[in-house]
């Protein structure tokens, strides 16, 4: 496991649900509102509070950057990273870049998907498992292409992974213990 410098700084906002959408998305406009370029930054933070980006908020976020309702829907929907429906408690996300397909990121996935019986695929960018605690996602390179095929799961990177490394993750986080022990890069 390879933890992140640096973390979501609202992890424990994301994990509320009584966090107010509407509050946040105007905290964080009218801190960096006036930035130039500041779509993109803005997006980023009101997804790290809430864990994703709610669609009524667009239109305030348009608004406050002058800026089409359109334009800002077009930017959540271009990027893989920003979700317009709240995430699982766990959000487990699966790179599909050439290195990790090339070693076996492909097989990965499709165990995946078995294994937490739903799919990251048919139009949408993630879905969530059967009991409801993984979204699970497709994204393209974490960085770890020398040791590849990798996952990162809240925030934490796993490279290597084989569908039994996977099982064996998957099986701490559940269980409640993931992050006491090593599951990322071996020599």
């Amino acid at each position: 496991m390879i933890p992140l410098a640096h973390p979501s700084p609202a992890l424990s906002a994301r994990s509320s649900p009584h966090t107010d959408a509407a509050s946040v998305v105007r905290d964080v406009l009218t801190r960096r509102a006036s930035e130039p370029g500041a779509l993109l930054p803005i997006l980023h933070e009101v997804q790290d509070a809430l864990g994703y980006v709610p669609s009524d908020q667009v239109l305030a976020i348009a608004d406050a950057l002058n800026l089409s309702r359109a334009e800002v829907h077009g930017v959540i929907t271009y990027y893989h990273h920003f979700r317009s429906a709240p995430a699982a408690r766990h959000v487990l996300q699966i790179c599909r870049a050439e290195a990790c397909q090339s070693m076996g990121a492909d097989a990965l996935m499709a165990h995946a998907e078995l294994r937490l019986g739903c799919s990251a695929h048919g139009g949408t960018k993630s879905s969530a498992s059967t009991d409801g605690a993984f979204t699970l996602e497709s994204v393209f390179c974490l960085g770890l292409c020398a040791a590849s095929p990798a996952l990162m799961l809240d925030d934490e990177l796993h490279a290597r992974m084989t569908p039994r490394a996977f099982d064996a993750l998957i099986a701490e986080v559940t269980a409640g213990t993931a992050g006491t022990e090593s599951t990322g890069i071996s020599a």
